[in-house]
Parts: structure tokens; sequence; C-alpha cells
């Protein structure tokens, strides 16, 4: 299983600030929906079925839809791909359909565009995911504060002291992705997606660099 240590700590908050940037961007794109947050979504949708609201049961289904599909794809790219190649297969197939959502916004498209974004958040939780399908989810953080409270809770019973420092790490880097799209969103839309699609190509790159130095 994934564990968040020495330089795999900034890979990870690399891939959560890249999620942070795009559901910010999506949020505000959309109207207060997300397309990495399935949960808020989930809910959502609960509460649009009970109102009987189907343009907005119609769009978060089609969200959930997108996002689970992503996680599927990225999951058969990273089980294929050669070892060490699975983090660099999955990365370019988010940058591959980043890019894609942003010539469909720039050809008029900006539903797909927001699913396309939605595919690509799924995508990327299979990054970090291992042989035997477990993984560390860089999308979402309920799991990442969850381990934070444990860990803080184990050490003051006498265990690792700052093991929950990465977690909290990989949460801020959501963060500071989030900020980052929405201060991009109020400055350029939709158009923003072009950070997001260079800023995946970069954790390519970079999971090729860390390919090389393992078949090393």
């Amino acid at each position: 299983m994934h564990t968040l240590e020495g330089k795999a700590v900034l890979f990870a908050l690399g891939l959560s600030a890249l999620a942070g940037y795009v559901d910010a961007i999506g949020f505000l794109e959309l109207g207060r929906y997300f397309v990495s947050f399935m949960s808020g979504n989930s809910t959502q949708l609960a509460v649009g079925l009970v109102a009987g609201e189907r343009p907005r049961v119609l769009l978060l289904a089609g969200i959930i839809a997108s996002f689970v599909s992503g996680a599927g794809v990225g999951t058969v790219v990273n089980q294929r791909a050669a070892k060490p190649n699975q983090a660099f297969a999955v990365l370019l197939l988010v940058t591959l359909v980043l890019t894609a959502a942003m010539l469909c916004h720039g050809s008029g498209w900006p539903l797909i565009a927001v699913l396309l974004m939605a595919l690509a958040m799924g995508a990327e939780n299979a990054v970090l995911q291992s042989a035997d399908e477990s993984l560390l989810g860089v999308t979402y953080m309920t799991g990442t504060l969850v381990k934070i409270g444990q860990r803080i809770a184990l050490a003051c019973m006498g265990g690792k002291k700052f093991s929950w420092v990465p977690y909290l790490l990989l949460w801020l880097g959501l963060i500071s992705g989030g900020i980052t799209g929405a201060v991009m969103f109020d400055l350029l839309g939709l158009s923003s997606l072009w950070l997001a699609a260079i800023w995946a190509m970069l954790l390519t790159a970079v999971a090729w660099y860390r390919r090389t130095k393992r078949a090393v």
C-alpha cells in the first residue's frame, strides 16, 4: 500500500494541488457542483431526487458517471502499464483528458469540458494505485483528514510524533490548488484549464523522471 514518505510526499502534494485547482474551477463553472468531490455531489443528487429537480439530477448523475468512468479507465491503464511506468502512464492520460477538456471549452462545448474534467479527476486517483488495488486518494480529503486525526491520537499515545504531517501537507496541497484555481477562474473563466493541463504535463515529466530513477 502506498505511504507518504520521503519524496513521495512532494509528488502526492503536486497531485492534490492539481485536484484542488481543477475542482475549484469546476465548482465555480457549475455553480456549486464538484468535479472531484463525489460525496458532496451524491448528497446533492439525493436532494435533487427528492425535490424532483430533473436537470440538476441529470447533471450530477453525468458528473458522477464520468468520475467513476475515469477511475475505471485509470485503473486499467495503471494495471496494464509495465512497472515502473504506472504513474507516468496514468498522468499522461490525465494530461490528455484535461487538454481535451480545454479544447472542448474552446469549441463552445462547456458541458463536455466539465464531464472530461470529472473523468480526469477520477483517473488521477489511479496514479498512486498499487498492484493489490489499494490506493491513496488525491482528489478527495475525507480519508486524509481521518488519517490526520488518527495519527495525532497515536502520536499522543506514544506513536510516531510526526506521522500525521504528510497527510496535513496533502490536505494543504488541495487547499492551495483550490485557492489558485479560484483566482485563475476569476481572471480567465474556464480558459484557466490550460494551467491545469500544463501542471499535469509537468507532473507527467516528474513521473517519467522517477520511473527512470527506479529503473537504474
